[in-house]
């Protein structure tokens, strides 16, 4: 049977695909925040997934104001990195898993969660920069990617307690796929940024720490903070990290941490990344 084996959760600062892209990992800048990354290469290196669910939220690059899911799931055999206005990154086209996919959004759906299913869509840097942190720059991605795309960008956005929720329906579904697969379930966005306004740049250390502290063991005290707490902690952006609750959800009653970074600043925000395997 399918199995989820860890959850993953980073930050998917687009800043961080252009240092990877053009070979600026190693500047002094750089350095530090991609440093915190090499424990999970090699990780991911033994490990050896054979699918990632990855959750992300799409930045007006396959959905518009025409268009707001709130939980879309890719379905397709493959995804296309998306040119965001300056190109598309030069990184391998992302290979799905259809089968799975399809599996998920009907358990899912039966699960009473109302799942858009996309089969056709360009991914940008919120799903291809966490692949590039976690894989480097591969001639192909190592294993098949499931992308779940979530709406943090447009009010309202989903609460952490329904997205908690998802993670659980989710576990629920891959557990009843019957083929073998290693699969890990990986969160982005965040953590505390603000990319406009009068607090543009706002960075909450302590909150992004606490935030990290409370996705390890067994508390689901992060499912109930509300809407307005993101907002007011964490900046603007920062409602983005419900996305990690998905993740969360998805590895059961207990968690162990296995790694942890956190480094500040990466392009005037806060690069968090954590990787926690579920406890039986």
């Amino acid at each position: 049977m399918a199995r989820i084996t860890a959850g993953v959760a980073c930050s998917h600062i687009p800043a961080l695909g252009v240092a990877s892209d053009f070979d600026r990992t190693g500047e002094a800048y750089w350095a530090p925040a991609f440093a915190g990354f090499e424990w999970t290469k090699a990780w991911e290196a033994a490990e050896k997934p054979d699918v990632v669910i990855l959750v992300y939220n799409d930045h007006a690059s396959a959905f518009d104001m025409k268009i707001i899911p709130t939980f879309a799931i890719g379905c397709a055999e493959e995804f296309q990195p998306a040119d965001e206005g300056w190109g598309p990154r030069a990184v391998p086209v992302v290979k799905g898993h259809p089968d799975l996919a399809w599996h998920i959004a009907q358990s899912c759906i039966l699960d009473e969660f109302d799942m858009t299913i996309i089969n056709e869509m360009d991914v940008d840097h919120g799903l291809t920069v966490p692949l590039s942190m976690m894989f480097g720059k591969p001639a192909a991605w190592p294993c098949r990617v499931i992308p779940l795309a979530v709406n943090v960008v447009t009010y309202p956005p989903p609460t952490g307690n329904r997205c908690w929720a998802l993670g659980e329906a989710i576990a629920r579904a891959v557990a009843s796929f019957e083929e073998d697969l290693n699969v890990q379930v990986w969160g982005t966005g965040g953590m505390s940024h603000q990319l406009q306004g009068t607090r543009a740049g706002l960075i909450n250390k302590e909150w992004d720490n606490r935030f990290l502290d409370g996705l390890v063991g067994d508390s689901d005290a992060l499912r109930h903070i509300p809407h307005i707490e993101y907002l007011r902690e964490t900046g603007s952006e920062g409602i983005e990290m419900v996305m990690w609750l998905i993740m969360r959800g998805a590895l059961g009653k207990t968690t162990r941490e296995l790694h942890r970074h956190y480094h500040v600043p990466a392009s005037n925000t806060a690069v968090g990344h954590i990787v926690l395997e579920p406890v039986a």
